[in-house]
């Protein structure tokens, strides 16, 4: 397993270590260097610990810091100086670092068309996310809900924008905080005001990059599609019940004038699932005006072990015979922003919701950068070939990791294999 890491960081981000060492310093007084100090955050992700605590207490133990120093050759610091460092680092670094690596994804041709949406497009799933609860007077910058109790709850929340892709990975690729601001206001931040900050800064990040938006039932309103029309992004959202009564209406006598006008079609189709079968209905509505917005409406009704569940989007794509399937499950793909995106890090090792910081918003936000840097590098090692093979059986991914700790903390990495691996170039399969 450790050497999948390895692997992995030298196959696919070479000079991380020194793109972590431009980042400044802003210590009087150091006795680790900056790149120690951020890659120890990394990898309290990386290994799963789920707490400052849990990685201090592996730290003890004498041959795990002798094996992270022949692993990574770097010395392994005391996760307070960590907490240190990150109350006093200005946010915009670590974006910054977890930017330059989804860049050398771009470049490293890993975003390939089998990972594209009609082998064009990147689907950006875009999502809000509880972080955590804090106490009253925790910072300037909380939001706050009121119970009719008159109790009042203060907590943190992220707006996310993760690439999902069909093979399983959601990668955060800007991330802006929904926060109040400093002194009085009107209302409080939320998630569609956050939306707008959001689309500027991936607008900014990536300028001539191809994207589909992927959101739910809170998006289709004229603020988002201005956004994505404005931004030239395409768009695929969860359409609910009660959502744009004009354009329901619409669809529904659409619909029932079928037979007359041919606007809508039926496609059944019927895949497997464990050997039994799924059957998917879908019908369409293409060119509905919304305030001077064309949009497109689809439908699927999936059957499944005599259980029927309803898929209803709207996207700017027009839909066909040929596509409408293919939209429909990639509108589907925002799941996994929050399946194997925040799922995985609230409930698999990561954290997210634990108080890395209990007494810095600054310092909350650059874990959270790092937790979103180790979520990357480890997607890509736990869906790489290396560690596929080792799932054999009834072995889990949780159960590796278990075993990786023990390991370091037991046993000594072999140094000779360790050089080895540094140089030698390995190619990375995935599927």
């Amino acid at each position: 397993m450790i050497l999948a890491f390895i692997k992995v960081i030298n196959q696919f981000f070479p000079d991380l270590f020194e793109r972590i060492k431009i980042i400044p310093d802003f210590r009087k007084k150091s006795h680790y260097d900056i790149v120690e100090v951020i890659f120890a955050g990394i990898t309290l992700f990386l290994f799963k610990e789920g707490s400052r605590n849990a990685m201090n207490n592996d730290r003890e133990a004498l041959r795990f810091k002798k094996n992270y120093k022949r692993a990574f050759k770097l010395r392994l610091p005391h996760m307070d100086t960590v907490e240190e460092v990150l109350r006093i680092l200005p946010e915009s670094y670590l974006e910054e670092l977890k930017k330059q690596m989804i860049q050398v994804l771009f470049e490293k041709k890993f975003f390939n068309t089998s990972r594209r949406f009609f082998n064009e497009y990147i689907i950006v799933a875009v999502d809000g996310c509880h972080v955590m609860n804090v106490n009253e007077g925790h910072c300037e910058h909380c939001l706050y809900k009121e119970f009719k109790s008159g109790k009042i709850v203060y907590f943190h929340q992220v707006l996310e924008a993760k690439i999902v892709t069909p093979d399983g990975f959601a990668i955060s690729i800007a991330t802006e905080w929904i926060e109040n601001p400093v002194g009085e206001y009107d209302k409080q931040d939320c998630e569609q005001k956050a939306f707008l900050r959001l689309a500027e800064k991936i607008k900014r990040e990536y300028p001539r990059l191809k994207i589909c938006i992927a959101a739910d039932g809170l998006y289709p309103n004229i603020t988002f599609f201005k956004t994505c029309l404005k931004n030239d992004w395409e768009w695929i959202v969860t359409f609910k019940d009660g959502n744009l009564k004009s354009v329901w209406e619409e669809v529904e006598s659409l619909l029932d004038m079928y037979k007359k006008n041919n606007t809508n079609e039926i496609r059944v189709t019927t895949s497997y699932e464990h050997g039994k079968p799924v059957v998917q209905a879908y019908q369409w509505v293409n060119s509905i005006d919304y305030k001077g917005i064309t949009l497109n409406w689809l439908e699927c009704i999936e059957e499944k072990k005599e259980k029927k569940t309803h898929f209803v989007h709207l996207t700017s794509f027009e839909v066909t015979y040929h596509n409408v399937q293919e939209l429909s499950l990639s509108g589907r793909l925002r799941w996994k922003i929050e399946n194997e995106g925040f799922n995985i890090q609230k409930n698999h090792g990561y954290g997210l919701g634990h108080k890395y910081s209990r007494v810095s918003f600054l310092a909350t936000k650059n874990w959270y950068q790092l937790l979103q840097i180790g979520h990357l590098i480890n997607q890509l090692v736990e869906l790489s070939s290396c560690v596929k093979a080792l799932l054999i059986g009834k072995q889990t991914i949780k159960n590796l990791w278990k075993r990786l700790i023990g390991f370091l903390s037991e046993n000594l990495i072999d140094r000779p294999e360790i050089d080895d691996i540094y140089n030698t170039k390995y190619q990375i399969r995935f599927g």
